[in-house]
């Protein structure tokens, strides 16, 4: 009996020593995780270079090109194996130089004019150098062009609507609607010209100006149909110098469609005439100065250029290799193009930049995870999550076998926590017990979540692409801790995704808390369980 006392307690022991360096161990490299992100974090670093020194980065761009062969490298300098996987291409190539505006006229004295605050949507014309002209408010009826059709070369356009982003559409498509409204609006005109001239010949009063008329027959006049640029083929081939259009501000500037995917696209048949998205408050100025038909010009150097393609556009794919499971993986991922009217600095910088800070604390750390770790920065998620699409039609055969999708895509707060299925929650706990250690001021909190329908359509993110498929795409919750008043519309899209926009410590920390629980996941025995992640829609 105690020898078998004295072997159990040998078992016991041989048990513990045979465990516990492993977990000592798991323990010392999260330990040194958390002290090299709290006294060397470089998220913000990487955001100053790609933000700042490579600046808007569209698929298509060299800027673009440049950010791709910029972070593979990154993570090649922290031991990780890199591939760089073709995700699609574009027509042609644009780059996006600087641009100035300036108003002249009588009306300022001193004469130096008033610098203009507007911006154009990516793959749109630029100026041919400098260009100066009068201003026209456009025609919305045939006879208002042919009364103006003289006058339209070497003008600036002022056009109806409100910019949301997209430029003036300029397809075949686009010209045949617009000439549709045209013949209609015509057959308004007749109309209301006919109602007009009775009641005139009934009431006798000659002498009523526009506006009262309108009100006194409200009932009987009919509205004529209207879209921004209404004659644009014919104000193009007339020879005007651009359109301008009002815009609220910050100002949004998105991309031309036709330009980058079109049928017809090619370089030799780019667009022509710049499309300038103005500060509404200087538009309705500048409006008013035109319809009292005061002595005023505009002056624009626009300098948006094309190349030559196709050109293709790659994701940037980082593996840190699994010790005992090297075909499961945990992922993190992040967009790397932006918009290139501003810089990108939280619309992906957000996603990207802890993706490689998490990348460099594993390095540093010397971590050795059990499961493999994919680091993926997505190419054209603004054009149609291109990159997320091509990657999974590329890598089909690893969906089953990814624990977790971590995709960031929002708002430079802090992780906060997570929200995730019953089945997942005691994993989670598990892999993030270290986290509230990191910083007091940002506590870390696990919840539960019902199981949801499984999505049969893409959404507004990459993740969406692999959920769709049934792969879990937990993502961190977010908070504005400290109530620093960030304000997600402000920077979406518009000219104010810069750099500052960013909030360093809650940039910071997300990259710690995110290195501490992939890792943790990683070496986790098991995959994380789907059961209860989603739903079909005929099992409710």
């Amino acid at each position: 009996m105690k020898y078998r006392t004295l072997s159990l307690t040998l078992l016991i022991a041989v048990s513990v020593f045979s465990i516990c360096p492993q977990a000592n161990a798991q323990d010392a490299v999260v330990k040194k995780i958390i002290e090299e992100g709290t006294l060397n974090n470089k998220t913000q670093d990487h955001l100053d270079v790609l933000s700042n020194r490579i600046g808007g980065r569209l698929v298509g761009s060299d800027a673009y090109n440049a950010a791709v062969r910029w972070t593979a490298s990154q993570f090649e300098s922290w031991g990780l194996e890199v591939s760089v996987e073709e995700a699609g291409e574009t027509r042609v190539g644009f780059n996006r130089g600087p641009w100035f505006g300036t108003l002249y006229g009588d009306v300022f004295p001193g004469g130096d004019g008033i610098h203009l605050h507007f911006a154009t949507p990516s793959y749109t014309a630029g100026t041919k150098g400098l260009q100066r002209g009068h201003v026209l408010i456009e025609p919305k009826t045939r006879a208002e062009f042919d009364s103006m059709k003289g006058a339209l070369k070497g003008a600036w356009v002022l056009i109806t609507g409100s910019n949301t982003g997209w430029p003036v559409e300029r397809t075949e498509k686009a010209d045949h609607r617009r000439d549709s409204l045209i013949r209609l609006n015509e057959e308004i005109a007749r109309h209301n010209n006919q109602v007009i001239r009775r009641y005139r010949m009934q009431t006798g009063d000659r002498r009523m100006n526009v506006d009262e008329m309108q009100e006194a027959l409200k009932d009987s006049l009919k509205k004529t149909a209207d879209e921004p640029a209404l004659f644009y083929r014919q104000m193009v081939d007339a020879g005007i110098l651009g359109l301008i259009q009002a815009s609220p501000v910050p100002i949004t500037a998105l991309w031309d469609k036709e330009t980058v995917f079109g049928e017809n696209s090619s370089f030799e048949n780019l667009p022509t005439v710049p499309d300038i998205k103005l500060d509404e408050h200087q538009y309705q100025y500048i409006y008013q100065l035109v319809k009292e038909r005061r002595p005023i010009e505009l002056e624009f150097d626009i300098r948006n250029h094309f190349r030559p393609g196709p050109v293709k556009f790659h994701n940037v794919v980082a593996k840190m290799t699994g010790t005992r499971y090297p075909d499961e993986y945990i992922m993190v991922s992040g967009h790397l193009d932006s918009y290139d009217v501003a810089t990108g600095g939280v619309d992906c910088g957000v996603g990207v930049t802890p993706a490689m800070e998490s990348a460099r604390l594993l390095s540093v750390a010397g971590a050795k995870p059990k499961r493999s770790i994919l680091f993926v920065l997505f190419a054209g998620e603004e054009f149609g999550l291109l990159g997320a699409t091509a990657w999974v039609e590329q890598h089909k055969d690893k969906l089953d076998k990814i624990s977790n999708l971590f995709n960031r895509d929002g708002a430079p707060l802090a992780a906060s926590g997570v929200a995730v299925p019953k089945a997942m929650y005691d994993d989670f706990v598990k892999a993030s017990k270290h986290v509230s250690s990191i910083n007091p001021d940002f506590p870390f909190t696990v919840d539960t979540i019902p199981c949801r329908p499984k999505p049969t359509r893409t959404g507004g993110t990459d993740a969406s692409v692999f959920a769709i498929h049934g792969v879990p795409t937990i993502s961190f919750r977010d908070r504005d801790v400290k109530g620093y008043n960030f304000n997600y519309r402000e920077i979406w899209h518009t000219e104010r995704d810069l750099y500052t926009k960013s909030i360093d410590e809650y940039q910071e920390h997300t990259s710690v808390v995110q290195a501490v629980i992939i890792y943790n996941l990683a070496n986790l025995d098991h995959l994380l369980s789907r059961e209860g992640m989603y739903y079909l829609p005929e099992e409710k």
